[in-house]
């Protein structure tokens, strides 16, 4: 499949425009490009087209039109570009995806996905986020297909029998990156919103009876954002597609959002509670870029964050609302552990970050830009209340629609709106400082006449990498508060010169009311009104930091989770279960100490604090599983199913409960069989005895299938029977959970094979092939065949899946984070030292080197005092 067409661009020249442009060798380098320049003209609007002269640089993303004669300012130009292009082979451009159809048909679609730079790889233009335009869109197509676009059809014109040409609307005025376009043949469901909005979702034909989920939520989650942000949505439509071919999770071109299948297409019947939550949350992300990206969006892309921070935070917000009976709440501070794995690394980078080339800009789609962006955007949602944090970003977005943005303008937004504090009425005064008509009290956010410098705060947040850890030692009723950077390796002391404004959190022992306290400076202290026995802060983990608590602080929160844990709340339990383990790797606690509070899961059965327990627990074997261990490998994996028991053994295998509950069945149920439980074993082995012997026809409990399937793929024939499944597009819905099962396999031939069959992209999507070679790393039998293959096949991976982009980074990390050995170190920096230049610099490199570094010197100081507590503490 070629494209052939032509674009045309108004240009209007101002004084502080050059009329000659050349080619220089500092810009950006394109990753890709066959595209055929046939002819240019530039001509203005009361002129013939000019001769112009072409001189192309592609190798440098650019082409330069050399007019006849110096053009003139303030005159208008039109210019006229003829050229043509095949069809992308990789996720990028405007790129061919195929599908089969239930008869066995392979049919192809061809579908765009630009963002962040390759618009240009479908057409010339001007391809950063601050030239904004409106795009006029024609498609020329087979009538057994149809088109889509940002923007509606509003004609079709038979240019022959076998061809119609589809005229869109003209488009709002918007980035490059943000253009869309499809030829297939979707079928789709529709409903109108509250507003007057027409939401579609197109699928292909087989799997449109999938999409009803799809369609009420984004119904639902429109309708929610035009309301909460007192700005219409902007356009006519919001069509969903659903891709069989697409690299990222969803993409958020303005009109047209794309998405993998398995993100927007839901089986009531088939489909696992874990499905439901995770497409009801993007496409919550997606329709708040409508607004977040779209409507406003960053001047260049070191403000990333801008975009996906905030969408990723309004996912939370949003889906809370919509959907309460998801309780989205109880997993966003989740998304701030992920980015704290990160941000702890002395490769980090702040969240606003210089960049220029493509590939640094693909590194800057991270969980910084993503869930650091949304955590710090929580903390300051909680800092400046709700109220006021909303009235911020709708001014926020008001003042700035259809404009690009910087740090500073959101700052700017958020400063200077008055609170209002209970019975406390805020006002802004002329001196630009909040007051109140009464003393506030001391669990307010703010203090009588102190101006609310948010720019300042949030600064620091913003422009240095990595987070505070806050150390408190208390002393009758003086609280002692010190900050230091927190940063994992072998430094000797923590870095110093940064200081963060922290709006701390904190119940006692006497009171479990939220009070506040800024720290603004390296140390100070906390008077408060009573002695307490325990103090915790970071109430609820809405503050991207960890603690410490000095003297016998852990000590005695350890006692409190002993004795009665629901003291304090789930989310707290878990910070508590996260920040012990995160001083054990700087050394301001044993692993002893760490280990002595995991104890008391054995009486917790939330869904947030066991997530962490494990989270934190099975990274410690699985670095054993890779150095041959196996005496203390076993001992831990023993003392994790033990501590667990109890609850695993109470989880029914069905479909009951609620959403947490379904998921936290899915999670242990595998756990346990992985781990080789016997009881968990011996059920999942009957079930798929029975399901293999209906053909697959028996219809398994959703939350047990992955559990299920891991256990029967042990075999060779349970494995080849799983996989005929796997190829059926009626198991379309249960993919990932087969793609797991056949990745923890014990036979290396079959996971060899794997890996390969998704290289190749027939049998096995190559979209899925990221996602199969970490499964493979994190298996004992599999790690090796993982880094061979990483290693062997890295340039056609770094073609297909472009260097920067989270694709190669997540199989970069995963591959490698596990290692923890000196041999492993010197394999992995020989490999990746022998690149080139573009390659050998990634981010996802220093960190993979970096977390083997901190790996190795971890297992040094800590394997001992383990194999040793555990001899100790038998359950």
């Amino acid at each position: 499949m070629a494209l052939h067409s032509a674009v045309v661009v108004q240009i209007r020249l101002k004084p502080a425009h050059c009329t000659t442009v050349i080619c220089e060798k500092t810009e950006r380098k394109d990753r890709n490009s066959s595209r055929i320049l046939h002819s240019a003209t530039c001509g203005s609007v009361s002129s013939a087209d000019e001769d112009t002269t072409v001189v192309k640089c592609f190798e440098y993303c650019r082409i330069a039109l050399l007019a006849s004669e110096p053009l003139q300012v303030g005159q208008n130009y039109t210019v006229h570009i003829e050229y043509s292009a095949n069809l992308s082979e990789s996720f990028h451009g405007f790129y061919k995806s195929s599908y089969r159809t239930q008869e066995g048909e392979v049919r192809v679609l061809a579908i765009t996905q630009f963002e962040p730079t390759a618009a240009r790889m479908a057409f010339p233009c001007f391809d950063e986020p601050s030239f904004k335009a409106q795009f006029s869109v024609k498609i020329r197509r087979e009538p057994k297909h149809l088109a889509l676009s940002n923007m509606p059809i509003v004609r079709s014109v038979n240019i022959s029998k076998w061809l119609v040409e589809d005229h869109f609307d003209v488009s709002v005025k918007m980035s490059t990156y943000l253009v869309a376009f499809i030829v297939s043949d979707f079928k789709s469901v529709s409903k109108m919103t509250r507003h007057g909005i027409k939401i579609s979702i197109y699928a292909v034909p087989d799997k449109i009876n999938q999409a009803d989920y799809a369609l009420d939520a984004a119904v639902k989650l429109l309708d929610f954002y035009e309301d909460y942000f007192s700005i219409p949505y902007p356009l006519p439509k919001q069509d969903l597609a659903a891709i069989p071919d697409f690299q990222s999770g969803a993409m958020e071109n303005w009109g047209l959002t794309t998405y993998r299948e398995s993100a927007l297409l839901y089986d009531s019947e088939k489909s696992s509670a874990s499905s439901k939550l995770w497409i009801t949350m993007i496409i919550a992300h997606e329709l708040a870029h409508q607004w977040f990206g779209n409507l406003v969006t960053m001047e260049w892309w070191d403000d990333l964050w801008l975009n996906e921070g905030f969408a990723k935070f309004m996912e939370y917000v949003s889906v809370s609302v919509t959907h309460p009976e998801l309780k989205v709440e109880d997993y966003f501070l989740g998304k701030c552990f992920d980015a704290m794995e990160v941000d702890a690394l002395n490769s980090s980078h702040p969240i606003s970050t210089p960049v220029e080339d493509p590939a640094q800009i693909l590194e800057m789609f991270d969980d910084v830009s993503y869930e650091k962006g949304a955590c710090i955007l929580n903390m300051l949602w909680n800092y400046l209340t709700a109220d006021v944090f909303k009235a911020g970003i709708v001014q926020y977005l008001r003042n700035y629609s259809y404009r690009n943005t910087k740090n500073e303008d959101l700052w700017n937004s958020l400063t200077n709106i008055c609170p209002v504090d209970g019975t406390h009425e805020s006002q802004l005064q002329s001196d630009g400082f909040c007051t109140r008509n009464q003393q506030t009290s001391s669990s307010s956010h703010w203090t009588r006449r102190e101006t609310l410098e948010v720019g300042t705060m949030m600064n620091t947040w913003t422009l240095q990498k990595g987070f505070p850890l806050i150390t408190v030692m208390a002393k009758g009723k003086n609280v002692y508060l010190r900050q230091e950077h927190y940063m994992k390796g072998s430094h000797s002391s923590p870095p110093t010169g940064y200081l963060w404004h922290v709006p701390l959190t904190y119940i006692t022992s006497k009171s479990d009311t939220v009070q506040r306290f800024l720290l603004t400076t390296k140390t100070d202290v906390l008077i408060l009104p009573e002695e307490v026995e325990w103090i915790k802060f970071n109430v609820g983990m809405n503050g991207y930091y960890i603690m410490h608590y000095e003297d016998d602080g852990w000590d005695n929160l350890i006692s409190i989770l002993k004795e009665n844990h629901t003291a304090i709340s789930s989310n707290d339990r878990a910070s508590l279960i996260n920040n012990v383990f995160q001083l054990v790797s700087i050394g301001k606690l044993s692993i002893s100490k760490a280990l002595d509070l995991t104890l008391y899961l054995n009486h917790e059965s939330q869904i947030m604090p066991v997530f962490q327990g494990m989270n934190e627990l099975i990274p410690i074997y699985k670095l054993m599983e890779k150095r041959d261990m196996d005496d203390v490998e076993n001992q831990l994996k023993e003392y994790i199913v033990n501590i667990f028991k109890n609850l695993i053994d109470k989880q029914s295998w069905n479909d009951e409960g609620s959403v947490s509950e379904r998921l936290l069945r899915n999670s242990l149920l595998l756990f346990a069989c992985a781990r080789k439980y016997q009881p968990c074993v011996d059920k999942a082995e009957e079930y798929f005895m029975k399901w293999k012997e209906s053909d697959g026809t028996l219809r398994l409990p959703n939350d047990v299938k992955a559990a299920v399937y891991t256990v029967g793929a042990q075999t060779v024939e349970g494995w080849d029977f799983l996989f005929s499944k796997y190829r059926l597009p009626s198991f379309n819905t249960e993919k990932n959970e087969i793609e797991v099962a056949l990745s923890i396999s014990r036979n290396k031939e079959k996971l060899q094979w794997l890996m390969d069959q998704g290289l190749l992209g027939d049998i096995v999507k190559t979209q899925d092939l990221p996602h199969i070679v970490v499964f493979v790393a994190k298996n004992p039998s599999g790690y090796h065949l993982a880094w061979k293959f990483l290693k062997e096949n890295w340039n056609k991976l770094a073609q297909k899946f472009e260097l920067g982009s989270h694709s190669i980074a997540g199989m970069v990390i995963g591959v490698t984070n596990q290692y923890s050995t000196r041999e492993q170190l010197a394999q992995v920096k020989e490999f990746f030292s022998s690149l080139d230049e573009k390659s050998s610099h990634l981010r996802c490199i220093q960190q993979a080197i970096e977390i083997i570094e901190e790996n190795i010197r971890w297992m040094d100081i800590n394997f001992e005092q383990i194999k040793l507590w555990l001899q100790n503490n038998k359950i």
